[in-house]
């Protein structure tokens, strides 16, 4: 089974549901200013944003971010939770709550762990409390130049051996090499599963949520993707022992785990 979640092209409408991002801190801080930018010159709409962040006294509180005058649609709301609370509950009730739209989008921070695979993990072992649920390292590199195992397990992935400006979009030229970007994660970690098949691994996936810049420097994944991933992890488990593998990452960069269900 294979399938890129998310790996569609980018919305283009730019009207969302609700956008959720991740962290109220500098970048979290910069995302709602830009955001509200982007409302104000009418190039994005929402109706709901919510801001993540455990602490109270985050960036975003503590500045006008806030307030209802920087926006055109709704003014953010801020949730003090961990992430990982925030998404167990969000995503859980996401396919059945009244509020949902298949608009709704998150913008990831780059400092996060991998949290939509948290978050798949975490339903596979609620879903299956007799199994056996772990997080298995990859067998092979990815055929990217730069990668690490971090000792969570989470195998970080990236295109560039340089540092990018940090609020770069990936555009078709690459800002550092002034060349043709040529790559792209969603493609190469497509050729890594077929290649893991064709060596006789009996990988599902890759299961892929494609962070893709959407306006003003924002880049946002589609919720829906994660749970139709979530979905479709629960009909291959069903059916027996897998191996899944999920990413959560943009042209140049990501995240990737590997879900073992016995």
């Amino acid at each position: 089974m294979t399938g890129v979640a998310g790996a569609m092209p980018a919305r283009t409408g730019h009207d969302y549901g609700t956008i959720v991002i991740v962290g109220g801190g500098c970048y979290g801080s910069q995302y709602v200013r830009q955001l509200g930018r982007a409302s104000l010159a009418g190039v994005v709409t929402w109706k709901r944003m919510l801001v993540v962040d455990h602490d109270p006294d985050c960036r975003v509180a503590r500045s006008a971010d806030l307030d209802p005058k920087w926006f055109e649609s709704a003014a953010p709301e801020l949730r003090c939770d961990h992430w990982t609370s925030f998404f167990a509950d969000y995503l859980s009730r996401w396919a059945t709550a009244t509020d949902s739209n298949p608009s709704d989008a998150i913008v990831p921070s780059p400092l996060m762990p991998h949290l939509m695979y948290q978050w798949l993990r975490d339903r596979a072992v609620e879903r299956w409390p007799g199994r056996s649920i772990s997080t298995a390292p990859l067998d092979s590199p990815l055929p990217t130049p730069w990668q690490r195992a971090s000792p969570d397990g989470t195998h970080y992935a990236s295109f560039a051996e340089w540092t990018c400006p940090v609020n770069c979009i990936e555009p078709d030229r690459c800002p550092h090499t002034r060349g043709a970007r040529t790559w792209t994660m969603p493609r190469a970690i497509e050729d890594y599963a077929h290649s893991r098949r064709a060596a006789g691994q009996d990988l599902t996936g890759p299961f892929v949520f494609h962070c893709t810049h959407r306006a003003y420097g924002v880049g946002m994944l589609d919720t829906s993707a994660v749970i139709a991933a979530d979905a479709a992890v629960r009909e291959r488990g069903d059916r027996g022992a897998a191996d899944v593998l999920v990413g959560t990452v943009s042209h140049c960069h990501g995240a990737l785990n590997l879900l073992s269900i016995r």
